[in-house]
């Protein structure tokens, strides 16, 4: 798997296929300056999945 993140950091685009990142990247004209594309660990036995609704209802004030 292939992440391509924006000069700020932030995930714009993931796909198997490098060329597809880079499709996007053209797409939305960014150019290779303006983005970073990393090729992302297949071991997903490593990532820890967190339900992100049920850590946000005890903080709701």
């Amino acid at each position: 798997m292939y992440g391509l993140y924006d000069k700020e950091g932030i995930l714009r685009f993931v796909d198997s296929d490098k060329d597809a990142c880079l499709a996007y990247a053209e797409l939305f004209e960014l150019g290779s300056t303006n983005y970073c594309l990393m090729d992302l660990a297949n071991d997903t036995k490593k990532v820890k999945v967190t339900n992100l609704d049920q850590s946000l209802e005890g903080n709701n004030n």
